[in-house]
């Protein structure tokens, strides 16, 4: 749900004299952006838990962050070619579904059993990881855009408001880490959210009348959360 802040307050931008009267805005954006990031970052948080460090950790989410922001700036300043076409989002919704059978159902730790030879299985992984996580954010953000840019023309104001998003994220993601140490079904729960948010695009983007509001999504999602922080690791 990153973006969505700024989306909310796009028309309100529009309205602005000066920059000093945006500036104002700043806390409330960046506030609601740390909010509305959750969903995402615990997403992104998931993904990341798998490598061996937190140094690891930390600059996988640093460089697939920034790759995935590059993603976004490409999309909203094509927007007007890209989101003509379905196709690209009806493929983020299902490699959101994806992400959640394959990891929920189908994930693997053996290839956690590593020898010191394995240097190259190493840094592949770390490679899939940095890639899942720009593609997983950059399919999380494509509702949000195609939001931004249907409500405005600013594109630098949109522009503006995913930089903002992808900060709050990667500040958020970096608590869901450490969170992901103590709650055994927070991880589970982060893929639940994945699961809920690609459902989301699929019906938006296959019916065309609403079947249910989009707060029933969040919602479910906050429920998810709820569910995954309910448990605690005891060896902790």
């Amino acid at each position: 749900m990153d973006s969505a802040a700024i989306n909310s307050f796009i028309p309100t931008l529009d309205q602005v004299d000066s920059w000093s009267e945006i500036f104002t805005l700043l806390p409330i954006l960046i506030i609601l952006e740390l909010l509305l990031s959750a969903d995402n970052a615990i997403a992104l948080a998931s993904l990341t838990k798998s490598l061996d460090s937190p140094l690891l950790r930390s600059k996988a989410l640093n460089i697939g962050i920034t790759i995935s922001l590059l993603f976004r700036i490409f999309l909203i300043l094509l927007s007007n070619i890209l989101l003509k076409f379905i196709i690209i989002r009806i493929f983020a919704g299902l490699y959101l579904i994806y992400l959640f059978i394959s990891n929920v159902f189908f994930n693997s730790e053996s290839d956690t059993q590593e020898t010191d030879n394995d240097k190259k299985n190493n840094n592949f992984k770390f490679l899939k990881i940095v890639a899942l996580l720009s593609l997983t954010d950059f399919a999380f953000s494509i509702d949000s855009i195609t939001t931004a840019v249907a409500i405005s023309d600013q594109y630098i104001l949109i522009i503006f408001g995913a930089i903002i998003g992808v900060l709050a994220l990667r500040f958020t993601s970096g608590i869901f880490l450490n969170l992901l140490e103590k709650f055994v079904r927070l991880e589970t729960a982060g893929y639940i959210a994945i699961l809920i948010v690609g459902i989301k695009l699929l019906l938006n983007t296959l019916i065309t009348e609403t079947i249910l509001p989009d707060y029933y999504f969040y919602i479910l999602i906050l429920i998810s959360f709820i569910w995954g922080l309910s448990k605690r690791d005891q060896i902790i």
